[in-house]
């Protein structure tokens, strides 16, 4: 079974570029090894990691902490999924 993890993150005003790199320093050193990790970002300064593990639902994972509050200007959300379906692009 796949298991994504999601974290969001708005950065404070003018903060993302140090968030994003935040994000990925820190992803670089949690435990264990995802079998894919992505970094996105959005308007309004929002950080998005997605990471991909070949684990059970509700085994216990590695996920990115919070970042120091001078960082974001709101708390950051955070969602798990499991894959039903990958389909190729027609």
């Amino acid at each position: 079974m796949t298991v994504t993890l999601m974290w969001e993150a708005a950065a404070a005003e003018g903060r993302g570029p140090d968030l994003l790199a935040w994000a990925r320093k820190r992803s670089r050193t949690l435990p264990g090894t995802p079998a894919r990790r992505e970094f996105l970002t959005a308007p309004d300064d929002r950080v998005l990691v997605l990471t991909w593990w070949d684990a059970p639902y509700d085994a216990v994972l590695p996920e990115l902490p919070d970042p120091d509050a001078e960082l974001v200007r709101r708390q950051v959300h955070r969602w798990r999924f499991t894959s039903v379906s990958v389909e190729p692009a027609t």
